[in-house]
């Protein structure tokens, strides 16, 4: 990991930081490359960061940045993934997409679709409800009004209710509209960094205060260098 770690906020529950585009969330077999998880790691103790006790309660995918959370308890750990087994978790991405938006799709509405697992290239399609293994996709989402955006593109502002594996990504490229960057679903625009997905806010039930955590991440530079301007807009404002 090249850049700092992006501490978004720290107790002695948890830790919310910001996860850089490109960047696997914990590693994937042999330890080849770095990961996020190192670098918090190396964070909480800078001696021995394999020692300390570290709770994975949700990812992101490798090309994606944003919010993500850490317990630093099996207590915390627990409770923070109960909130994610039940959708509890609130969740709030923004995605620059290929195409217009607003010729294709409402500007305001709810996506259902049935999703089979990634196959063996890792790829997940959206099926009919009746095939083996298909699991329902729902996700609210806006077409936001960017004051500017790269020629032929669109914001969204998306909500999910689910969370199945790569459920934005295949979402959106159904419907003609693939996250800019994002090869794997169809995408031909190339993105500065990973692809032009960010988990923008992240909502939850501290772990053992009776208090409401909004954690939000800011926009990658990244975005503004691929010639997107965006309001700030309050994240969890819905259609």
């Amino acid at each position: 990991m090249n850049e700092p770690l992006e501490v978004l906020y720290e107790d002695a529950h948890c830790l919310a930081v910001s996860k850089p585009a490109g960047l696997l969330t914990q590693p994937a077999g042999p330890r080849t490359e770095a990961s996020l998880e190192d670098a918090v790691r190396l964070h909480l103790s800078p001696a021995h960061p394999n020692a300390v006790y570290l709770g994975t309660v949700h990812r992101l995918d490798r090309p994606v940045s944003g919010v993500i959370v850490w317990a630093k308890t099996p207590k915390a750990a627990r409770r923070l993934a109960r909130q994610f087994e039940t959708r509890h978790a609130r969740k709030h991405y923004w995605a620059l997409v290929e195409g217009d938006a607003c010729a294709r799709i409402p500007s305001t509405g709810r996506w259902e679709d049935w999703l089979t697992p990634p196959d063996p290239l890792g790829v997940v399609r959206v099926v009919a409800s009746e095939m083996p293994r298909a699991r329902l996709a729902v996700t609210c989402y806006e077409v936001g009004p960017a004051s500017a955006l790269p020629e032929g593109t669109s914001w969204l502002r998306l909500w999910p209710e689910s969370g199945r594996t790569h459920q934005l990504r295949v979402q959106a490229a159904a419907r003609g509209l693939p996250v800019i960057g994002d090869v794997l679903y169809g995408a031909v625009r190339p993105f500065p960094q990973g692809i032009a997905l960010h988990a923008r806010a992240l909502r939850i039930g501290h772990p053992t205060l009776n208090t409401e955590m909004t954690w939000t991440a800011p926009v990658p530079a990244s975005w503004p260098e691929a010639g997107a301007a965006l309001p700030e807009l309050a994240a969890f404002d819905r259609p």
